[in-house]
């Protein structure tokens, strides 16, 4: 396990090491607060809903190192039929059409993201793709590490008898900085309020302090058998979850259909859950 943590540290040193474009915040920042050019009739948020989390990779398939290209995963993004959608490793090209938008306005979704740091490609980070509009975002700063910049973002929904709050991250590698991340986001009050969905990729490839914590206080999912979600080929590690708090989540899969399966290392999950 020692080996294995050795050799992401110094593949994270050597990302690190590659310069920001001139011009662009290199600190992770909320950058997109958006709803779809034509919106679509929806009927109000009810008691029950699908939400998904899904870590696209760079839009650069299954193993990082193909042409980029967002049309793979925005494709199995479409077969979730999810009502909300978290992603991680989200990528916003420097230049040319933001994926993010354009998947949006196909969907006739709204959206908010935050970008963790400035790849050579864009601005990467977390986004939150909604069926109902998002009536407020913010983003929490979770970097503990010169070598891993990290946050969460928040995107609040309105709901007949209050709100619903959806808490999206991408935990560290790290036990020692991704237990930190889990400490800060159980104490903040985005998660202390009403109804709670955190979402994401938590990196979850052990039982250590950090999954045991989110086991303990937020325990309010179907059961303790997370799906495998990666490698997406063939998956044995359930690095992707769905938490709540005040929320039932009524069931949770890993979605495997083929296209998901050659569109990113990781494979979707999908939870249906009732307010």
């Amino acid at each position: 396990m020692r080996t294995v943590e050795k050799l992401t540290r110094k593949r994270l040193r050597r990302r690190t090491r590659a310069a920001a474009p001139p011009g662009h915040l290199t600190t992770p920042h909320l950058c997109l607060l958006r709803a779809p050019a034509i919106s679509k009739p929806v009927p109000p948020l009810g008691r029950e809903l699908v939400v998904a989390t899904y870590n696209v990779h760079r839009w650069s398939g299954v193993n990082g190192r193909g042409p980029v290209d967002p049309a793979r995963a925005s494709f199995v993004i479409s077969e979730l039929e999810a009502d909300v959608i978290a992603l991680q490793e989200a990528m916003r090209p420097h230049e040319g059409d933001d994926p993010l938008v354009a998947l949006a306005d196909a969907m006739g979704l709204y959206v908010t993201f935050a970008a963790t740091r400035v790849h050579r490609r864009g601005e990467m980070g977390n986004a939150i793709f909604s069926r109902w509009p998002i009536v407020g975002a913010s983003m929490l700063d979770l970097t503990y590490s010169r070598i891993e910049r990290r946050v969460a973002i928040s995107a609040k929904l309105n709901f007949e008898g209050g709100n619903l709050d959806i808490v999206a991250t991408h935990l560290a590698l790290a036990d020692r900085t991704r237990h930190r991340q889990v400490r800060a986001l159980l104490d903040h009050p985005q998660l202390q309020g009403g109804p709670t969905l955190l979402l994401g990729d938590m990196n979850a490839w052990r039982k250590c302090k950090a999954t045991r914590a989110l086991d303990e206080a937020l325990d309010e999912h179907h059961n303790r058998e997370w799906p495998a979600t990666f490698p997406s080929t063939a998956p044995v590690l359930a690095l992707d979850r769905v938490y709540a708090r005040g929320v039932q989540i009524v069931e949770v899969e890993a979605h495997r259909s083929r296209a998901a399966r050659s569109a990113s290392d990781h494979l979707p999950i999908v939870a249906r859950v009732r307010l």
